[in-house]
């Protein structure tokens, strides 16, 4: 059975253990709407992504 040979210290650990956090998503302002969106996304309330429409919405009555 593989066995380490020296104690990891707990700098070498920690360096390892550094890279678990999240990130905040990128949240953007839709340029056709002005509501907030996911960057490099169609936009879920008008549908329009780089200018052009890629989703037909239905008008809200």
């Amino acid at each position: 059975m593989a066995v380490p040979k020296r104690k990891t210290s707990k700098a070498r650990r920690d360096k390892r253990r550094a890279n678990w956090k999240l990130s905040v998503p990128a949240i953007v302002e839709c340029p056709q709407c002005h509501e907030k969106k996911l960057a490099h996304r169609v936009c879920r309330h008008c549908g329009y992504y780089d200018g052009e429409q890629i989703i037909k919405m239905e008008e809200e009555a």
